[in-house]
């Protein structure tokens, strides 16, 4: 699948002001400066559809654009260090709870990593929140650019294998990118693209 349209619809904060059309939406959220926008600037292959910042916290509302006109790329404020207030952070953490809670368009979240780290106690917080409730969701490692390939594989070996030490019994799908090489995207999309066809999105 290749992205040929891809529009901006609206932003708000209000899980019940999102768009009402019976189309399957798919969410990317990931801590803070994780790279998000620039990931989903390469999945769109436009510069500047998501705002990118070199300070976290950017992204501070749910993001609809609609795809192709068949499905909607939700972007969600970043989670973790963002440097916004106590309050902020709070208003935050409730309308993505409302709106993984209460969206039923929504078929997948896109979880982003920076591959480079070890497993952090929020992401990981966040897949059980997730997995808990329900939620489908895939696993994003992103900026794979700044490892060498065989690093990459083992800073993702070792980050499955650390959630099936703790609660998990299998591991969600996982894709591993990058947005200054485009590398995973083919991948990503492909994925989308075959739940579309399953739920009979012509």
């Amino acid at each position: 699948m290749r992205i040929k349209l891809a529009e901006f619809v609206i932003s708000n904060s209000d899980v019940g002001k999102c768009p009402t059309e019976p189309i399957p939406e798919y969410a990317f959220i990931g801590r803070s400066n994780v790279g998000k926008s620039s990931l989903i600037n390469m999945l769109t292959e436009r510069k500047s559809l998501a705002k990118t910042s070199g300070k976290p916290g950017k992204t501070q509302l749910i993001n609809h654009f609609r795809i192709n006109k068949r499905w909607f790329l939700v972007d969600l404020p970043g989670y973790g260090y963002a440097k916004v207030s106590k309050k902020q952070k709070s208003t935050f953490q409730k309308f993505i709870t409302d709106y993984f809670e209460k969206r039923e368009q929504l078929v997948c979240a896109f979880v982003l990593i920076d591959i480079r780290h070890e497993p952090q106690k929020i992401d990981l917080e966040f897949m059980q929140w997730l997995g808990v409730n329900n939620i489908p969701f895939c696993i994003v490692f992103t900026k794979a650019d700044k490892l060498k390939p065989k690093a990459a594989e083992r800073h993702v070996r070792q980050y499955l294998d650390q959630m099936l030490e703790s609660a998990w019994e299998e591991t969600p799908p996982h894709f591993v990118t990058s947005a200054t090489n485009s590398a995973g995207k083919e991948d990503l999309l492909a994925y989308i693209d075959n739940i579309n066809q399953q739920v009979n999105i012509p």
